[in-house]
């Protein structure tokens, strides 16, 4: 198979002017200056420090919008991996967590070139809703600790041991921080409300401008609350050396499902945030090339030292409404986050983590799809939705993202099974309406002829629908007519099921007749060799002919036609 290369950044290059530059650039800086405090938040709620995720952002933001299948796409670290990256570096270590992000940029990028971009689309809303809810929820818990300064060395990543240390901690709950946090929270909270009515401060990001005024506070007043500087010593001012993560093969083969899991993650995501895009700015985005990119940028970036990025929907919008149209702007938006790093790091020691836990408990909060859960909207859906929904959720928050997924998806195949099953029928046909009763049966008033017409799938979930057609409920007939007009699907179960019945007549010296194959039963029932078994004749196009068929077979002629 070929592998289809073609970033969306030559397609947009062709006539590429000023004007076009111009937005490109005012985008870019803006959302650069958004990622800044988003990158490092993420990063530290990771159990990362603030510089590999400042640098996952800059590598990773980069490679994503020169590679990418989205003309507006932003790449980077996002709130949705912190509790995976969190878990992964409790269980494995740092090490073990950027050999797992360089796999699962090797299974992203063999995603996107098997073509499989489109399939991530078919995992169903609730799913979706129901993880993105549960991932909301485990980032607010998992910033109880710095928002309020318990004193934990370390935090658990399973849940039950992680809700106990954080009860025992309580009573050390450190006020300073506290109140950092939450007058941060606060300035958020309004600079989000004014910037909607006052246009320069629409210009300063919230996140950001929360940023300058508590790191400013900090740096004049000397407040007693842990920093940057006194957790991590700051932020080199010097770009990292490349280097390839220390590798041992007898880890590989415990990382296998961290990688599947931020692959899968990762590439549900960014595929989400670039349909998003889509709708905003009135284009398509190609989704194999986007996770290549995606698998690219995730290769790469642990060798800066970084760890998992993908699309990131909170900073394509803001690329969006602030004019970004090309992946110029993405590549603006690295660009100024290299610049920021050169040149103001040292001013990045003064940063409270108090504040960076705000503005995550706030991304947290508004990451969620909250009105899915009230009563009167699940009131609406069917039961089978609130159960996925629901499970996913409950699954997401008490055990681990990848077990969640997985139940869903297992639980939505077997509803989709069950449903797909109560919607196939079979029906007796009354010939008598239009036959002669002397034409339908024997001497002895049992029926010669039997029809049945089929409706939906005749797959494995619904081959029990044939049961009663294989014990003869309604006699013993020279022939069995199926209309199957109406059947869109046979696999190879209810292929078997056919076949089996085709068996029992042929025992009995009787015979099947079908009619009316749409597609995709004829063509399987032609590859299989089935026809050549019923013989040509018995397989028409429509149920007069099938009629004249049958009373052929039965050794009577035709004698009036089907109306």
């Amino acid at each position: 198979m070929k592998i289809q290369f073609r970033p969306k950044l030559f397609d947009t290059l062709a006539g590429y002017g000023h004007g076009a530059f111009i937005n490109d650039l005012s985008a870019g800086i803006t959302v650069g200056v958004l990622a800044l405090p988003l990158a490092m938040a993420f990063a530290i709620a990771s159990g990362m420090s603030p510089t590999a995720g400042i640098w996952t952002a800059i590598v990773a933001g980069l490679l994503i919008s020169l590679l990418g299948g989205s003309r507006v796409q932003i790449g980077g670290p996002t709130g949705a991996f912190i509790p995976i990256i969190y878990a992964i570096v409790a269980d494995h270590g740092v090490q073990n967590l950027l050999i797992a992000t360089t796999m699962s940029g090797i299974l992203l990028f063999a995603m996107g070139a098997l073509r499989l971009g489109n399939m991530i689309r078919f995992i169903p809303l609730s799913v979706v809703i129901g993880f993105t809810n549960g991932i909301a929820v485990v980032i607010f818990i998992s910033q109880i600790k710095d928002f309020l300064g318990l004193k934990i060395d370390n935090l658990p990543g399973e849940f039950f041991a992680k809700m106990a240390t954080l009860w025992a901690a309580l009573p050390t709950i450190d006020l300073p921080t506290v109140s950092v946090a939450i007058v941060s929270l606060g300035v958020l909270l309004g600079w989000n409300r004014l910037a909607a009515r006052i246009a320069w401060m629409r210009r300063l990001p919230g996140p950001l401008a929360v940023l300058i005024i508590m790191t400013a506070v900090n740096a004049l007043v000397a407040l007693p609350v842990d920093t940057i500087g006194s957790r991590f010593g700051g932020i080199p001012r010097e770009m990292p050396s490349i280097a390839l993560p220390a590798l041992s093969l007898g880890t590989l083969g415990k990382l296998i499902v961290p990688a599947i899991t931020i692959a899968l993650l990762g590439a549900i995501e960014s595929l989400l945030s670039a349909r998003v895009a889509d709708s905003q700015i009135d284009d398509r985005h190609d989704p194999n090339q986007e996770l290549m990119a995606q698998g690219v940028a995730n290769v790469v970036a642990p060798l800066f030292g970084g760890f998992a990025a993908t699309g990131a929907i909170a900073r394509t919008a803001t690329n969006i409404r602030t004019g970004g149209r090309t992946p110029v702007a993405g590549v603006i938006h690295a660009a100024v986050l290299l610049a920021i790093v050169l040149a103001l790091a040292p001013l990045a020691s003064h940063i409270p983590l108090a504040t960076l836990s705000a503005i995550v408990v706030l991304v947290s909060i508004n990451m969620g799809e909250w009105h899915a859960f009230a009563p009167q909207e699940l009131a609406r859906y069917s039961l089978n939705y609130r159960t996925i929904l629901l499970g996913t959720f409950f699954v997401t928050v008490v055990f681990d993202l990848t077990l969640a997924v997985e139940l869903g998806m297992v639980l939505a195949s077997l509803f989709f099974i069950y449903r797909m099953s109560d919607l196939t029928r079979i029906e007796r046909i009354p010939l008598e309406d239009h036959y002669g009763v002397e034409a339908l049966s024997r001497a002895d008033g049992t029926p010669r002829i039997l029809a049945y017409d089929m409706f939906g799938s005749l797959f494995f979930g619904a081959a029990n629908k044939l049961e009663n057609l294989l014990l003869m409920e309604h006699g013993h007939p020279d022939v069995v007519i199926l209309e199957m007009d109406k059947v869109i699907n046979i696999d190879t179960t209810g292929l078997d099921i056919l076949q089996t019945l085709h068996r029992n007549l042929q025992k009995r010296g009787a015979h099947l007749v079908l009619c009316g194959l749409n597609p995709q039963p004829d063509s399987i029932v032609a590859r299989s060799g089935f026809v050549d078994k019923l013989g040509a004749g018995n397989v028409t196009s429509n149920l007069t002919d099938a009629l004249l068929r049958a009373q052929w077979l039965s050794g009577k002629d035709p004698e009036v036609s089907y109306a």
